[in-house]
């Protein structure tokens, strides 16, 4: 009797280690994936924004990877329903269509995600890649400044003491920036690329607090979100492409100057976020605090090779900053503010589960 207890409490022992093993490694590899995601996709469009010769447009780009975020959304879906087209069909009529009034507050969010995605290619055109990263971390703080005006959450000390030391070091690699105008090539604007992504971190920031506050709950899956914003994303977008680039579009065709490299963009918009969407519920705030910083550090050492970025002091001080700021953000609160601010937030949080809440929210941010 004994011996098989003894037996028993082995196995479980052998057993959790076995999982803690596998959660250590599930972590490591959403670390590489969120930080390969991050930098490759700014690194990309700033390459092949700057490559001379006639561009693509960017228009017609983004409205592309909304078409395979759907497609590839449905597929899943159907995949989820052992490929029976009947009960497909009639989840996505009574998700979609029935349901409308909650496909419908939807839009607000996708019009704002298309607006955000063409600002990033205005963006990293006219931005050094590093530079961009650094700046796009603005995001933090606006997302910051819209739970507490809108979910009336609140923040740690140490929180907004990070979110200070944010804007230090952001407008620390502005004032470098604007020093070295090495913004200064053709067709280039550096004013342009601030502005675009400032306008950028406001967007992102009230269209994920929004966003949160619409799905409060829902049952709808992530994948059924993600075909309910596609659908908004690529009439918006097509909208858009319409009214800046129509009459170039119908001149030179939907598919102009699109290279191997340009589909190899469009792909990581359409299928990184989702990717980052399927690996996220494996990684804490810490871990995707971390490799934001990390994948800072990725972009600045691949521009310096692949675009002759010159890196000073001062610009190593603000992104200093900007990294340890966004590291410092997303550690874990200390237990007496987090029970300070269990009353004020936890109507706002109870009602999706947490690990559901980061899955959907990660599926749809955009993902530079």
């Amino acid at each position: 009797m004994t011996a098989g207890k003894h037996d028993t409490g082995a196995e479980d022992r052998a057993t959790s280690c076995s999982q803690n093993e596998v959660n250590r490694k599930l972590k490591y590899i959403s670390l590489a994936v969120l930080v390969v995601q991050n930098a490759s996709l700014i690194l990309s469009i700033r390459y092949v924004r700057t490559l001379p010769g006639e561009r693509f447009f960017s228009t017609s780009a983004v409205v592309m990877a909304e078409v395979l975020k759907v497609c590839t959304c449905l597929v899943i879906i159907l995949l989820q329903k052992r490929f029976n087209l009947k009960e497909t069909l009639h989840l996505l009529l009574n998700s979609i269509v029935f349901q409308y009034r909650d496909t419908l507050k939807l839009a607000i969010p996708a019009l704002i995600y298309t607006l955000q995605n063409n600002l990033q290619y205005i963006a990293i055109s006219n931005l050094p890649a590093a530079t961009f990263q650094v700046t796009y971390q603005l995001k933090i703080l606006t997302t910051a400044l819209f739970s507490v005006l809108m979910l009336k959450k609140s923040l740690s000390r140490v929180q907004w003491i990070s979110l200070l030391l944010l804007f230090a070091g952001v407008a620390i690699v502005q004032v470098q920036q604007e020093g070295n105008k090495e913004a200064s090539m053709a067709n280039q604007n550096y004013m342009v690329g601030v502005v675009a992504v400032v306008i950028s971190c406001l967007s992102s920031g009230f269209a994920g607090v929004y966003f949160e506050k619409i799905l409060k709950g829902s049952s709808a899956s992530v994948w059924i979100r993600n075909v309910q914003l596609g659908i908004f994303g690529t009439a918006l977008g097509l909208l858009g492409l319409w009214w800046n680039d129509g009459a170039a579009v119908a001149e030179r065709g939907f598919l102009f100057g699109y290279t191997g490299m340009v589909w190899c963009v469009i792909f990581n918009q359409a299928f990184g976020g989702l990717l980052v969407a399927m690996v996220v519920k494996y990684a804490d705030n810490i871990l995707k605090g971390f490799a934001t910083s990390f994948s800072i550090i990725v972009s600045t050492v691949m521009s310096i090779f692949l675009f002759s970025f010159h890196v000073d002091l001062l610009f190593t001080a603000g992104a200093g900053l900007v990294i340890g700021a966004v590291y410092m953000y997303s550690l874990p609160r200390s237990p007496s503010s987090s029970v300070s601010s269990s009353s004020s937030s936890s109507s706002e949080s109870s009602a999706l589960p947490r690990t559901d809440r980061g899955v959907e929210m990660e599926a749809f941010l955009p993902k530079a």
